[in-house]
């Protein structure tokens, strides 16, 4: 460890003061920060915060810090413009002098807003480019009007140079339209305008990878995952993600946090594990990436955890490249019970799965699962969140090791409590008796299908010896998030769940079910703009399971579209066959994943998940505008404000709530950008 710690002493760690904000008892606490385009920016609670050791206060505050260091990173992944873009667009808000009610400098406004919830100038789902309100002519007198030591000039460029290169890419619809292009067909790396690749083509870069792979190696490490592809002098080769290598600058200051916060450990295994992670971070090394996740896998004795590196690949149409992300959390003791309830009884969901008995595990190893708060979201969890997760991804670590699996309750609480009352259940459910359902069960049924999802889902099933890990390509993460709600869906159901205390009413999970398949097959489009395709790996898998269901069960009318005074319902004539239904669909997931059926999985992705019925996506779409509910919320963060004694020594750690969105985003822009210095 010695010459990586000499690394981070070189390090430029310089700590802002932290902003001062009042907090807000539980009964006044104000869950909307703010509102804009489609989007809606919510607050979340800290519960318990206050009921942790000093010793755990200080770890959360440091890994906090290291979380918030990454966020430059994300920006320049998902293009190599965004950083400079983003800092443009905040130097002319800052600088803007202009009438506050001027329509292009409102326009001005919500699109910056957007760029910053999406981290870059793509829609953070469906990776469309935005689309300004503004005129260009605005945006060139607004540059212009700037003083050029606070705008992003380098290499001798002037104001009229910036405006020369950014314009194009910001106002021009038909350069770099598509963050993640999943159209069947097309060269899903030259027409994706992230910053994973760089001069290369699909074929180039997938004939790259294949020469790496040993088909043999029961141990593959998951290649790709933090580099950057690019052809120099005629040759594919990688950049990798590494102090001293990309993201340098980034990775130091994420290191000196995470050392910083390896000293307040609540274990030598949790140290252990941090330090892995600093050597990782240090050399790129994807081995000691693997060692990492083992050593993380094992420490469920922790009560402050967190994630913190390239992890998910949703953002790479190849679904190889990890973008950053990072959560900070601590397990909420009273609603863990039911994780831990289903994760000691994982081998029998296991053996009872409906899926082909070649496929199943005969032993489930390491799986452990809780309930957490989170204390910060960072990256590609912010300001969109997930509300569960479970890691490692790499398959052969979850089969001999084992991987953890959270629910984020803080989150999916917030979400519900900033819900009441919108009116969505009034004009979109059937009937009061649905309606009342799912007010009495939804919530917990909701829940304990995130629980299932990640805690058995996601870890069941095993891939048939010699069956590379990436076999379905551009549409694996559809098939595995598919794979892993059709068996979240299928157990919701089981009286197992009754038997285990988890549910309380045989028909409760029926909230969940009527839920899952309106938002599957109607609801959801009201994130698509008319006439697109659905591309987005979530979306596609719930409308897969919902449409493939539907189709399924037409003979039986298992399920129904129905009008009722001009308005499309959906109707669940038999819960019990539907449940059947899931149970073959996840069946022949499962055999697609563990033997490598590309062809197969790419036929049911695209006749089930893809295209959009337009008669119903407007009908959708005109409904919900009368409801003014936003398609997309996300989150701002709490500040952790240490508070020192005479001697500079952190002897508490105060969290606070109020700030705003553009306070939030502006400040993190001045204190957590690492890279645009």
């Amino acid at each position: 460890m010695k010459s990586i710690n000499k690394l981070l002493a070189v390090a430029v760690m310089a700590a802002s003061a932290p902003l001062t904000v009042m907090t807000a008892s539980a009964e006044d606490f104000n869950y909307v920060a703010d509102h804009f385009a489609d989007i809606e920016v919510l607050r979340y609670q800290v519960p318990d915060f206050d009921n942790l050791s000093l010793r755990q206060k200080k770890l959360v505050y440091y890994l906090t810090e290291a979380a918030l260091s990454g966020r430059d990173i994300l920006f320049d992944q998902n293009c190599k413009y965004n950083l400079k873009i983003r800092q443009t667009l905040e130097a002319i808000y800052r600088n803007y002098r202009g009438a506050a009610d001027d329509k292009d400098f409102q326009a001005f406004t919500t699109y910056l807003k957007q760029v910053w919830f999406a981290n870059g100038i793509h829609h953070h789902y469906s990776t469309d480019k935005f689309t300004p309100a503004f005129s260009r002519e605005f945006f060139e007198k607004q540059v212009r009007a700037i003083p050029a030591a606070k705008l992003p000039l380098c290499d001798g460029q002037t104001a009229e140079g910036l405006i020369a290169e950014l314009v194009p890419v910001i106002f021009d619809p038909t350069v770099l339209p598509k963050r993640v292009n999943q159209a069947e067909g097309a060269d899903l790396i030259v027409t994706s305008a992230n910053n994973f690749y760089e001069g290369v083509t699909q074929a180039e870069v997938e004939n790259y990878y294949n020469a790496l792979k040993d088909t043999t190696d029961l141990t593959p490490i998951s290649y790709g995952l933090n580099s950057r592809v690019v052809k120099r002098d005629g040759k594919v080769t990688e950049d990798v993600y590494k102090i001293g290598g990309v993201y340098s600058a980034a990775i130091s200051r994420i290191c000196y946090y995470l050392d910083q916060a390896a000293k307040y450990a609540e274990s030598e295994e949790q140290r252990r594990h941090i330090n892995k992670l600093i050597e990782y971070y240090a050399t790129g090394d994807l081995r000691l990436f693997d060692e990492y996740s083992i050593l993380w896998a094992r420490d469920t004795a922790s009560k402050v955890d967190f994630i913190n590196g390239f992890i998910e690949s949703y953002g790479d149409p190849l679904g190889m490249k990890g973008s950053w992300e990072s959560i900070v959390n601590f397990k909420n003791e009273a609603a863990s019970h039911r994780t831990e309830v289903l994760s000691s009884n994982a081998q029998w969901f296991e053996d009872h799965s409906p899926v082909d008995p070649r496929f199943r595990k005969d032993v489930v190893k390491g799986v452990s699962a809780k309930v957490i708060t989170a204390a910060i979201l960072a990256g590609d969890s912010y300001p969109a969140t997930p509300i569960g997760i479970n890691l490692p991804n790499a398959n052969w670590i979850r089969a001999a090791h084992g991987s953890k699996s959270v629910t984020i309750e803080n989150i999916t609480d917030a979400y519900d409590k900033a819900s009441h009352g919108n009116g969505f259940n009034e004009e979109f459910v059937i009937d009061q008796p649905t309606r009342d359902l799912m007010d009495k069960y939804l919530f917990i049924t909701d829940n304990l299908h995130t629980d299932l999802h990640e805690c058995l889902g996601h870890g069941s099933g095993r891939l048939l010896p010699g069956v590379d890990p990436d076999a379905l390509k551009a549409h694996g993460s559809t098939l595995e998030e598919t794979r892993a709600d059709l068996f979240a869906l299928y157990y919701l159901a089981d009286p197992k769940l009754i038997e285990l205390g988890l549910l309380d009413n045989p028909e409760a999970y029926k909230a969940e079910y009527y839920k899952y398949m309106l938002n599957g097959m109607m609801t959801q489009l009201m994130r698509i703009e008319p006439g697109k395709d659905i591309e987005e790996a979530h979306m596609r898998n719930r409308k897969l399971i919902a449409e493939w269901a539907y189709d399924h069960g037409k003979k039986n009318k298992v399920v129904e579209l129905k009008k009722i005074k001009g308005k499309t319902y959906l109707k669940i004539n038999d819960y019990e066959k539907l449940r059947d239904l899931f149970g073959q669909l996840l069946r022949e997931i499962q055999r697609i994943k563990s033997e490598g059926d590309y062809n197969a999985g790419r036929d049911l992705v695209e006749k089930y998940a893809v295209k959009v019925d337009q008669k119903l996506h407007r009908e959708v779409l005109d409904r919900y505008a009368r409801l003014n509910i936003a398609p997309y919320k996300g989150f701002v963060n709490p500040i952790y404000t240490p508070v020192l004694d005479g001697d500079g020594e952190i002897v508490d750690v105060k969290v606070t709530y109020g700030e705003g969105y553009i306070d939030q985003m502006l400040r993190y822009s001045r204190d957590y950008s690492p890279l645009t210095k």
